[in-house]
């Protein structure tokens, strides 16, 4: 197996994987806190790093359904939440291409 590549992200406030301290997203890459996760509160993010995709599938969550990935974290592999792949109601389509994370697997680190 090779070197796990990691990503730092620079910004005074990191969001972290609980589980491994590696980082995951800025603060300044929140598009949303206003979503809920399967844990509880989660944010809607547009960029996030360290993480891998797992198989695309069809899911019904809270604002209809929509096909999205699983996001883990690249270096534990603790589920962080998932990506939007497609959003089949128009209201919904701006989801597409970004990211949940769940705010109970996170750490926030302000630097």
């Amino acid at each position: 197996m090779g070197r796990l590549f990691i990503e730092s992200v620079s910004g005074k406030k990191i969001f972290k994987c609980k589980s491994c301290k590696v980082d995951s997203a800025s603060h300044q890459d929140i598009v949303s806190k206003e979503f809920q996760g399967r844990f509880g509160k989660a944010y809607l993010f547009k960029n996030v790093v360290n993480i891998s995709l797992g198989p695309t599938e069809e899911r019904h969550l809270l604002s209809g359904l929509h096909i999205v990935n699983d996001i883990y974290c690249s270096s534990c592999q603790q589920i962080l939440g998932w990506r939007y792949e497609k959003a089949y109601e128009e209201r919904e389509k701006y989801k597409e291409g970004l990211y949940i994370l769940e705010r109970e697997r996170l750490l926030k680190d302000d630097r």
